[in-house]
């Protein structure tokens, strides 16, 4: 006899081919590369089951705006050293 509180299907094994989620790690990295155009195929194929759309908007968006902040402070330093 089963306790009612006992679920009634047991969870299926996690199987060892499903690919691990991506760390943010993984995912600045395929981002900042991806700024450049450049990705290997293993990289890419791996990429492409492991890291979420939204994590890549996110950690894009992100990586934009860092870029974007330093070319700002880049022009301002130059503009200071010129006067």
């Amino acid at each position: 006899m089963v306790p009612a509180d006992a679920p009634s299907d047991p969870e299926p094994p996690v199987s060892e081919t499903e690919p691990k989620p991506a760390s943010l790690r993984q995912v600045a990295g395929a981002v900042f590369w991806s700024f450049f155009g450049v990705r290997k195929g293993e990289h890419m194929q791996r990429d492409e089951v492991a890291i979420k759309p939204l994590q890549v908007i996110v950690v894009g968006v992100a990586l934009a705006a860092v870029f974007v902040f330093a070319l700002l402070a880049i022009v301002q330093v130059v503009l200071r050293v010129a006067r």
